[in-house]
């Protein structure tokens, strides 16, 4: 099975190293779509010879003792590669907090089901766990101060397209692209009524989760989730601090966050076919 994870490896980061900034598919889909093709070939003509060793169970994110005193939340709509760097934008920002003190990170929230040993995964060519057949959603999760989450809110309602009132990317279509976000007490938690008047202000509905909830395209609906019943989980390190293909590359000083986030422990490995 490691001859097998090498070939994909492989081919994965050959097509990758061969992207400039000019080179941009028309989404992140028909992109990751070229790679299953040719992996798709290389696992047929592979021999299967080893069980595969998974890394670490996958991180569940609550707040820690350091984090004590902020709420966990999470936002979604679309990708979540352009909104964690909205995200990190606004905690530096809004928080003033530097790159070492960054709490956003992307993750999978809002299905009923998790994988063995509680993993959550992006597609993957072993289908270990695949966060869209689980019912899940692309999300970026925050540590925030209580009275910094409407304002975070209000971020999030402006990373919609303001013609269509939905996803930035038109292409990223399917559940796990709906529209979402995760409070402690889902809509009993004491901020969620002056969350409801930014919602409306900026024209969408909010409307309570109940788990594995199908798209929200051309709706101008956002579900929303109690954390406790739908947690977060944390998505694979290479997906973390990631160019996306709405924007110009973020540069390599935000892309390099992945890895001291990972050296300093803000995230982890998942257990999920990853990159380290």
């Amino acid at each position: 099975m490691r001859i097998v994870f090498a070939a994909i490896y492989a081919i994965f980061a050959a097509f990758y190293a061969e992207k400039t900034e000019s080179w941009s598919p028309s989404s992140r889909r028909s992109w990751l779509n070229q790679i299953m093709q040719q992996g798709a070939a290389v696992i047929a003509t592979t021999t299967v010879a080893a069980t595969p060793t998974l890394l670490l169970n996958p991180s569940v994110a609550f707040a820690t003792e350091e984090n004590k005193g902020l709420e966990s939340v999470y936002f979604g709509v679309g990708c979540f590669w352009h909104i964690q760097h909205e995200f990190a934008v606004a905690e530096r920002d809004l928080l003033n907090r530097n790159k070492s003190q960054l709490t956003c990170k992307t993750g999978y929230a809002g299905g009923k089901q998790v994988g063995e040993e509680g993993k959550v995964c992006y597609h993957n060519f072993l289908q270990v766990a695949d966060y869209g057949r689980m019912g899940h959603g692309e999300v970026v999760g925050l540590e925030l101060p209580s009275d910094q989450i409407v304002k975070f809110a209000e971020v999030y309602f402006s990373l919609f397209d303001p013609n269509t009132k939905d996803r930035v990317d038109p292409m990223d279509r399917g559940s796990e692209y709906r529209s979402l976000m995760g409070l402690p007490g889902g809509t009993s938690h004491p901020l969620y009524p002056d969350i409801v008047q930014v919602a409306q202000s900026a024209g969408f509905t909010l409307k309570p989760g109940k788990g594995s909830d199908p798209d929200t395209l051309r709706q101008q609906l956002v579900y929303v989730y109690d954390t406790k019943d739908f947690p977060f989980y944390q998505a694979e390190v290479y997906h973390q601090f990631h160019n996306d293909f709405q924007s110009k590359p973020y540069g390599r000083e935000y892309n390099a966050i992945a890895d001291l986030a990972l050296e300093d422990g803000r995230i982890k490995a998942t257990g999920c076919p990853d990159r380290v």
